[in-house]
């Protein structure tokens, strides 16, 4: 009795002595992998494997990097933003719905023609049914806000760049990667802040 005891204490040390060792960094292996496996077809092409700065960083920390390297990274993402030449943020909201609408692009068999997908992260208009929750709800988002140039400028510059305000965001950074036209990030922009929209509804 007391053998098996004393067995079962030292399969029990080594367990924690083994769960107290640092594990081995996988991440080069897995990139390593990655570039060996993918093959580039269409537009998506090898290009996507490689991370920039920002998304080595949060990966390194898994999405929780320390308050000073994401504040360092997050301006330097925010002063990259490109905003409007002419200084209008706002364009069309009838054209940012469709844009939300729409989850064309960047994949490998898309023809052309970009869409925002924001529908699948967020609920935006009070008619949609299906919506993703990754994302917050954007519903009546300039009605609780405000209508302001401001808030206007915060809804565009984080639709252009999602990391300049939050470092390991999981939103696109849809100017930042020119996924979207400043046109379209105009109409988006439109669709949360026009009071006309049926977001602010």
């Amino acid at each position: 009795m007391r053998s098996a005891t004393a067995g079962l204490l030292a399969a029990a040390a080594a367990l924690l002595a083994s769960c107290a060792t640092p594990t081995r960094d996988y991440r080069p292996d897995a990139q390593a992998m990655m570039k060996r496996d993918f093959h580039a077809r269409g537009s998506a092409g090898m290009e996507r494997l490689n991370e920039d700065g920002v998304q080595a960083t949060c990966n390194q920390y898994m999405d929780n990097p320390p308050q000073e390297v994401a504040a360092r990274l997050e301006k330097a993402q925010f002063d990259a933003i490109k905003w409007p030449a002419d200084g209008k943020l706002l364009g069309d909201w009838k054209a940012g719905e469709r844009i939300a609408q729409n989850g064309q692009g960047m994949a490998w068999s898309d023809k052309g023609g970009v869409g925002g997908s924001c529908y699948n992260c967020h609920q935006v208009g009070p008619r949609e049914t299906s919506f993703g929750t990754v994302g917050p709800s954007l519903h009546q988002f300039a009605k609780k806000r405000g209508y302001g140039t401001e808030i206007q400028r915060y809804a565009y510059g984080k639709i252009y760049n999602a990391k300049a305000y939050n470092l390991c965001s999981q939103m696109p950074r849809f100017g930042h990667v020119q996924a979207l036209s400043e046109q379209q990030m105009k109409d988006l922009t439109a669709l949360l802040m026009d009071p006309a929209s049926p977001v602010n509804q």
